[in-house]
């Protein structure tokens, strides 16, 4: 699916799309696929090194491309509105925000469930989505493509009693993105949503480091991250009619 050697003709060619989280392993992936279909891609994460790793990879990989890191707060929304139109900017135009913004915690039984983990991930995995969809919207509804993607866990939908907080915390990231989506069909009117807000649900994710370190391992259900960054850039692929406000499940429903 999509363009993969980047000679510029696929629905991401010359497309602006900023990747929060970048630094991990899907940001990574992601990185890659975008530039590879031709975007020009600025990514942040908290970890300066690593994403500078990312950023060094992917350029690396696809000598043409435009791929820049940045350095952004997204725990704070001035931070985020900056970052959001200094890309703007910088490059013309935003026709994507892909939030890879991850964490988990979790406990044995709901029982042992410790309120820190939800105050930790309440920040990583709600706030950054409030964030970046209020940095973002505006820019998004100016291109002619705008995607606001959110990689959620199938877990949102069917809590386990050890993952108390780290479900209630993807479901409220879901609902608010699906706020966002509510938000672009309103201003799509009677011609329908030009810009579009979907949710990628896995699993989990897994990676070849994790692979190497668990070689026994099945990771059954799980989604590759090279998998998850093809379906990203596939949602470009897509009418935004088509995507907003779905859930697109890239494991079993539960």
């Amino acid at each position: 699916m999509g363009n993969r050697d980047g000679n510029g003709n696929g629905a991401l060619s010359g497309a602006v799309i900023a990747v929060a989280g970048a630094g991990g392993p899907a940001g990574r992936a992601a990185l890659l696929r975008l530039a590879a279909a031709g975007a020009t891609v600025i990514g942040s994460d908290n970890d300066p090194e690593r994403l500078a790793e990312a950023v060094d990879a992917a350029r690396s990989a696809h000598g043409g491309a435009t791929v820049v890191g940045d350095t952004v707060d997204l725990l704070d929304l001035k931070s985020a509105r900056d970052w959001a139109g200094r890309i703007e900017t910088d490059f013309g135009r935003v026709d994507g925000l892909v939030h890879l913004v991850g964490g988990w915690r979790g406990s044995a039984t709901f029982a042992e469930t410790d309120l820190a983990d939800w105050d930790l991930l309440e920040k990583l995995l709600v706030r950054t989505v409030q964030h970046t969809s209020l940095a973002f919207h505006d820019a998004l509804l100016r291109s002619d493509r705008g995607r606001y993607l959110l990689i959620s866990a199938a877990g949102a939908s069917r809590p386990t009693a050890g993952n108390a907080a780290y479900s209630a915390a993807k479901a409220a990231a879901e609902a608010w993105t699906l706020a966002l989506a509510d938000a672009f069909r309103k201003a799509g009117g009677e011609q329908g949503p030009r810009a579009a807000a979907a949710i990628l649900v896995v699993k989990a994710l897994v990676h070849d480091a994790m692979r190497a370190e668990r070689p026994n391992a099945k990771f059954a259900g799980f989604t590759d991250v090279d998998d998850l960054a093809e379906a990203v850039a596939g949602v470009w692929e897509r009418p935004a009619a088509e995507v907003n406000g779905n859930r697109l499940w890239l494991t079993e429903k539960p």
